[in-house]
């Protein structure tokens, strides 16, 4: 049996640095033995199929042959087409009835505890707002990340450190939910 996964490649392809074209992962997977490989946007996101069931083995399986292939080291996550869908219908915040420039998921190597975020003082980011979740990080920001006071209190050092996290916006959530779906 084989599962379709979502990998997240974090920080390619940003302002024209450590470019990956989307056409040589999509090669790069299938050499790496990977079935019904397609991509999304030019931003790192990658769906196939495997018979492994380890996402840990996979993404860092993903992360040396990029690393190979393009010359240097990108960190990578690696989803289950399941848990996507459950991080999604996990969504504390109404998904259906905002932008998805509002609304983020900043996907974790590990299970995150509360107690890395106790130092912000949330209220005084509203009407931005964020919930834990499974491995990820809901974030609403009413005005987008790019100026979201709050985004940038989270990715400070102090509370990323030792972390390997990824975001993508609600539209790209969906649409690897779709992706993974088939």
């Amino acid at each position: 049996m084989s599962t379709m996964y979502a990998a997240l490649l974090r920080g390619i392809n940003v302002s024209g640095h450590r470019r990956v074209p989307m056409a040589e992962l999509r090669a790069l997977l299938g050499e790496l033995g990977h079935e019904d490989v397609a991509t999304h946007l030019q931003s790192g996101n990658a769906v196939f199929r495997s018979a492994s069931d380890d996402e840990s083995a996979l993404a860092a399986g993903l992360e040396r042959a990029v690393e190979e292939r393009f010359g240097f080291p990108v960190d990578c996550l690696v989803r289950s087409g399941a848990y996507l869908a459950g991080v999604a219908e996990a969504c504390p915040f109404p998904a259906a009835g905002l932008e998805g420039r509002q609304l983020h998921v900043t996907y974790f190597d590990r299970a995150v505890d509360a107690t890395r975020f106790a130092s912000l003082d949330a209220d005084s980011f509203r009407p931005e707002e964020f919930r834990l979740g499974d491995r990820a990080l809901y974030l609403y920001a009413p005005d987008g990340l790019g100026r979201s006071k709050l985004a940038v209190a989270l990715g400070k050092p102090a509370v990323t450190r030792g972390l390997i996290a990824t975001s993508r916006n609600w539209n790209t959530v969906a649409k690897l939910v779709e992706m993974t779906r088939g």
